[in-house]
């Protein structure tokens, strides 16, 4: 059976507080750090006995990074696995969506596991990194393949903290507050051309009740 999904953006970061989009790979704002306390501990009380975190997979951006260690740390204490994934990386080239080299982030970021991190990251404007370009096709494939690689991993329940750009137009369709959240199920078993998401009605406004529940197309207002 495919995995649950809890999809979760990254708490307030420094470009969302000044609207600067030039500040390269920012760090969390002091409310964002705010955000995750309130996360965590609504995760740690919140969340139904039922779901046990198997793995949790975050962008590998400073952002990402910070969100998901400070709150999940409690899974991670309890030897639940972190591991970065390039793919699942904001969409556009500005500087705030621009990664840090993987040598910098091992050192900063010792808890995480960065060996499966495609090599060509951050890279976003070569050949090299086309996968990567901000692009209505490149984003859509990208969402698609991320999508087909949690559908075919083995643990239940399966933790992604994102970026709002790629979670709603590469993956979900939904609107996501910084460090809210969304669950989801696979809406089919075998191998399907399309992997549509199914949420769960608990989070239709968010996990923490911070969201829009309107929703857009997957792909809409992306570059051709």
């Amino acid at each position: 059976m495919p995995p649950t999904l809890i999809l979760v953006r990254h708490a307030e970061a420094l470009h969302n507080a000044t609207r600067d989009w030039f500040i390269h790979d920012p760090v969390l704002s002091e409310l964002g750090r705010q955000q995750c306390a309130e996360l965590k501990d609504h995760m740690i009380t919140k969340i139904p006995s039922e779901i046990e975190v198997d793995l949790i997979i975050v962008s590998p951006m400073i952002r990402t990074l910070e969100t998901a260690l400070l709150s999940f740390g409690p899974f991670i204490e309890q030897g639940v696995p972190i591991r970065a994934h390039a793919g699942w990386q904001e969409t556009t080239a500005k500087p705030c969506d621009t990664g840090t080299p993987i040598s910098q982030l091992e050192a900063q970021f010792p808890q995480v596991d960065f060996s499966g991190v495609d090599p060509v990251f951050p890279d976003k404007t070569s050949p090299a990194g086309a996968a990567y370009k901000f692009s209505k096709q490149a984003i859509m494939a990208r969402g698609h393949s991320c999508l087909r690689e949690l559908y075919n991993r083995p643990e239940k329940v399966i933790v992604v903290v994102s970026h709002s750009g790629f979670l709603k137009r590469g993956i979900s369709g939904h609107y996501y507050f910084n460090a809210d959240y969304r669950i989801f199920d696979f809406e089919t078993e075998g191998e399907p051309e399309t992997y549509l998401l199914k949420q769960w009605e608990a989070t239709k406004k968010g996990g923490l009740g911070w969201s829009l529940e309107e929703t857009v197309q997957v792909g809409d207002e992306l570059p051709e």
